[in-house]
C-alpha cells in the first residue's frame, strides 16, 4: 500500500512539472511579443563568464512610478513606433487600448526587475552579445514575461536560438 502512494505522489508530481513545461513552451511558442530596450549596464560587469548582466531602460520608468513598498505588480507598456515598448501607467485593471499590453515585474534589491536579470550563451560568443540593445520577449496573458532573444540596434536576433514550432 505504501509503494502505491509512493507511485501516486510521483506520478502527481511528474504530471505537475510537465504541466507547467507544457504551458511556458505555449507562451514561448505563441505570447504576444514584446520588444523592450536595454538600460546601460557598468561595462566592467557586463561579462562575466558565460552569461550578460540585463537591466532594461523600462524598468527606471516603473521605478519612479510606483510607491517605495510594493514589491510588484502590472504595468501597461505600449509599443511606439519601432516596436519597442515603453511604460503607460500603473495596472489599475483599465481597459487596454491596443498595441498595450501587460508586463509584471517584481522589486528585487531596491531596484525593478523585469523577467530575468542574465542572459547566458555558450562559451566564446561573449563577443556577438556585446552590440545587444533589446531583448525579445513572449508574454503570457497576465503579463509574465519570457526572455527569448537578445536584438541588435536594427532589432535583429543576435546568435541562433532554438526556435519553438508555432
Amino acid at each position: 500500500m505504501r509503494k502505491v502512494g509512493v507511485f501516486v505522489v510521483l506520478l502527481l508530481l511528474l504530471t505537475g512539472i510537465n504541466v507547467s513545461i507544457w504551458r511556458t513552451e505555449q507562451v514561448l511558442a505563441n505570447g504576444e511579443q514584446i520588444i523592450l530596450q536595454l538600460a546601460p549596464v557598468d561595462p566592467r560587469s557586463l561579462m562575466q563568464g558565460d552569461y550578460m548582466a540585463l537591466s532594461y531602460d523600462v524598468a527606471r520608468d516603473i521605478q519612479r512610478a510606483i510607491p517605495t513598498d510594493q514589491t510588484g505588480g502590472v504595468v501597461i507598456v505600449q509599443a511606439d513606433a519601432l516596436g519597442v515598448s515603453r511604460f503607460v501607467a500603473l495596472d489599475e485593471g483599465q481597459a487596454l487600448h491596443a498595441p498595450q499590453q501587460r508586463l509584471q515585474y517584481r522589486r528585487r534589491n531596491h531596484g525593478v526587475q523585469i523577467a530575468t536579470n542574465a542572459f547566458f550563451f555558450q562559451e566564446g560568443t561573449a563577443g556577438r552579445y556585446e552590440q545587444a540593445a533589446y531583448g525579445l520577449f513572449r508574454v503570457n496573458k497576465d503579463g509574465q514575461p519570457y526572455l527569448t532573444h537578445l536584438l541588435d540596434k536594427e532589432l535583429q536576433p543576435i546568435g541562433a536560438t532554438r526556435v519553438l514550432a508555432q
